[in-house]
């Protein structure tokens, strides 16, 4: 059973060991993941190494598949938000399941770094955005 969802930002922070991620998800019951969580931080892994520890992290959460409806809602979501509030693909996708599934998405992702305005998640989903620590 689906319970809430984690961020790519979120797994990258376990992946740097940084220790309120690392406190937090310890505090936490299941936790899950969409697909494109599991493939943006595979992505992002520059040898066999580190992808081998990305999917040691990675298996800690339940991967949520992405369903034809999600991507059709994050087409929409991308084009109506895309360049205003510079989101991406993978954003619209992982909004997508937690829209769907009306579940909580935690994520650093809330503001930009240097000014106040909402990023990534917020105009996406509302509240359903959560900070995790």
């Amino acid at each position: 059973m689906v319970s809430v969802f984690v961020d790519t930002s979120v797994v990258v922070d376990l992946l740097c060991r940084y220790p309120p991620a690392e406190q937090w998800l310890a505090s936490q019951g299941q936790l899950d993941a969409s697909r494109a969580v599991w493939w943006e931080v595979l992505e992002g892994a520059e040898n066999k190494r580190k992808q081998q520890h990305a999917l040691k992290i990675l298996r800690r959460f339940q991967p949520i598949d992405i369903t034809p409806d999600d991507v059709i809602w994050a087409i929409n979501r991308l084009t109506v938000l895309g360049l205003s509030h510079h989101v991406d693909a993978f954003d619209c996708l992982i909004a997508a399941s937690s829209y769907r599934l009306q579940l909580p998405l935690f994520t650093r992702n809330m503001k930009h770094l240097f000014t106040r305005n909402m990023k990534h998640f917020v105009p996406l989903i509302g509240a359903l955005a959560q900070q995790p620590y």
